[in-house]
């Protein structure tokens, strides 16, 4: 291959490859820049769309998130890729769950806030234990006495549930009381 791709087919190569070796999600202007500024985001979305189209029969797929793209393995293989990595995955409370989206639906929100919603304390440990897996974290402080801090999820938790945005969680109006919109 030459110092730049001249065709689609080596275009989307170059694309495959990043994707493939990537350890994170890429951003747009990260596969931009594999190009080195010589490509508009349209071309660069359209080799997108057709390079997720070749892979639509093969065991991987490319998926958008909320930290930008990065290939998967398909949701049918997850039972047998669980087994290279027997450990049990981390289990969450109901408490830690409700706290989850609370804050998911209402962001931002103040500990104070979720105390309100779920009518009892928020244990420290529940937000510390959101935070330390970065699905949570501080974004500004309430303008009031005491100045609360004001919680929200992270693009780490929109990619950890294969979501772009938070508009793409289900209506809340699809739970009843006794269930929780995050099944994790």
């Amino acid at each position: 291959m030459q110092t730049e791709p001249q065709t689609i087919v080596e275009m989307k190569q170059v694309l495959e490859a990043a994707l493939l070796t990537a350890a994170q999600p890429l951003a747009l202007e990260d596969l931009l820049r594999l190009f080195a500024g010589r490509m508009e985001r349209a071309t660069l979305r359209m080799l997108l769309d057709e390079l997720k189209s070749d892979w639509q029969t093969r065991t991987l797929e490319l998926t958008q998130v909320a930290s930008g793209w990065r290939f998967q393995a398909r949701a049918e293989y997850a039972p047998f890729l669980a087994r290279l990595n027997p450990e049990k995955p981390q289990r969450y409370s109901r408490a830690a769950l409700e706290t989850l989206a609370i804050i998911a639906y209402r962001q931002p929100v103040t500990r104070g806030d979720i105390e309100s919603i779920r009518g009892v304390a928020v244990n420290p440990h529940i937000i510390r234990q959101l935070q330390e897996r970065e699905w949570i974290d501080v974004v500004g402080q309430r303008d009031v006495p005491g100045r609360p801090s004001l919680y929200a999820t992270t693009k780490i938790f929109l990619d950890d549930l294969n979501l772009r945005s938070l508009a793409e969680l289900p209506p809340m109006e699809n739970f009843t009381q006794h269930e929780f919109p995050l099944g994790l």
